[in-house]
């Protein structure tokens, strides 16, 4: 197993928000969590990239490496953990291009940088249009792009995703989890976490089901698409 999650507790002051939840992924896999508003998917996420603490007695490796000892720039720089948080949190006054640049900073492959710019380029030709623009300047879609974009740049073993679709248009939506298929067939593993419960379960292999700091369900994507509380609790009926 490349990413383990065992027993997964954090808390926010004295409020508990995940309630020892375990999970696990595969190398290559592209797998979703789903769930409500406050479910703890985000939590998640950031527990995982070490932006949250996590309680006493939290278990999580990545490809056998205890995941609670690394910092969260040494997540990134030398597990290769990405993380394209909700809200992009782009550099809006860097271009498309210094932000790209800026996610290497810490990487010890130069000499391949210009290759995986390119691809970048490949994957979303917009951004390729779009490299000496001011990234605060571009639309929702392409911020979401470059966001994408930074973090195939900074880490690639596996990304973590929050809210891919949120705020686009539907062709968007559709392009842009293409364009996520595209960079697992590259050898990225991807976890991410979607309100668009029907989406994610037709683009990832598994899913999990998050209520209230708890692991409810999971299952392949099929199952819980045909799962009749899902259904009733994510996709209307």
């Amino acid at each position: 197993m490349q990413l383990v999650i065992e027993n997964l507790q954090v808390s926010y002051d004295k409020i508990k928000a995940l309630h020892g939840i375990t999970f696990k992924i595969d190398k290559g896999e592209i797998v979703c969590i789903i769930g409500a508003n406050g479910a703890g998917k985000s939590t998640t996420l950031r527990a995982i990239s070490r932006l949250l603490p996590a309680d006493k007695g939290s278990v999580m490796q990545f490809e056998n490496k205890d995941l609670l000892k690394y910092q969260p720039d040494k997540v990134v720089s030398e597990l290769g953990i990405s993380h394209v948080p909700e809200g992009r949190r782009l550099f809006g006054n860097l271009t498309v291009m210094e932000n790209l640049k800026l996610a290497t900073f810490a990487r010890k492959d130069k000499e391949n940088i210009r290759g995986d710019i390119d691809h970048v380029f490949t994957i979303f030709p917009r951004l390729k249009e779009r490299e000496s623009q001011f990234s605060g300047t571009l639309s929702g879609g392409e911020q979401q792009m470059l966001a994408v974009g930074r973090a195939y740049m900074s880490g690639r073993e596996i990304m973590l995703l929050d809210e891919p679709s949120m705020g686009l248009a539907p062709l968007l939506m559709l392009s842009m989890f293409e364009a996520l298929k595209e960079i697992n067939r590259s050898g990225t593993t991807i976890l991410l976490v979607e309100q668009n419960a029907r989406l994610a379960l037709k683009f990832a292999q598994r899913g999990y089901v998050i209520e209230n700091g708890h692991l409810v369900l999971e299952g392949s994507s099929q199952d819980l698409l045909n799962n009749p509380e899902v259904k009733k609790a994510y996709l209307g009926g």
